[in-house]
């Protein structure tokens, strides 16, 4: 019972920290699900945060799969309450305070402010990821390509995760 409170306060703060989206909160899940309390490796935490990329719908609803392998369907249900529910009422509450001040002078100061800061926690996640992720030459490369072709193109990215699988079997071996 006490991992499973602890799973509850774990995924609750992190929901705190996905200010811009998931991939802010990617570091300190690093931190807290390998380092802490090791529930997971990073190679394995990488490849769950992978699948939840190619899955569709939100890319962190893969903290579920954190949550079953600690404390199987129960722990699964519990981590996702906890990982949704205080940004849905933190984001109700604000979108509410938000309409309020729409004729607030520092409103669209504060909105330029904030964009800011969600780039660099994304970008934050995204080195953290890249650290564990990017294991080599190959690795590197695709990385390196699709982030060409998402700048660069108008492709369909489902036709770049495949793509990315195909390569991947070829480089990697299968």
């Amino acid at each position: 019972m006490k991992q499973l409170a602890t799973l509850v306060g774990v995924f609750a703060y992190l929901s705190l920290l996905t200010f811009g989206g998931g991939m802010a909160a990617y570091p300190e899940l690093v931190t807290l699900s390998v380092d802490v309390y090791h529930w997971l490796t990073e190679p394995e935490l990488i490849h769950l945060y992978s699948v939840g990329q190619t899955a569709p719908g939100p890319n962190m609803m893969m903290v579920t799969a954190i949550g079953e392998r600690v404390h199987g369907p129960t722990g699964a249900l519990a981590v996702l309450v906890a990982f949704l529910t205080p940004t849905a009422l933190i984001t109700l509450a604000a979108g509410r305070l938000w309409k309020r001040l729409e004729g607030w002078p520092w409103r669209d100061a504060v909105q330029r402010g904030l964009a800011p800061v969600s780039v660099g926690l994304i970008l934050g996640g995204c080195i953290s990821l890249a650290r564990g992720a990017l294991t080599g030459w190959s690795a590197a490369a695709i990385a390196l390509a699709v982030f060409g072709l998402v700048l660069g193109t108008r492709i369909n990215p489902a036709l770049l995760v495949l793509g990315g699988a195909l390569v991947g079997l070829l480089a990697f071996g299968g």
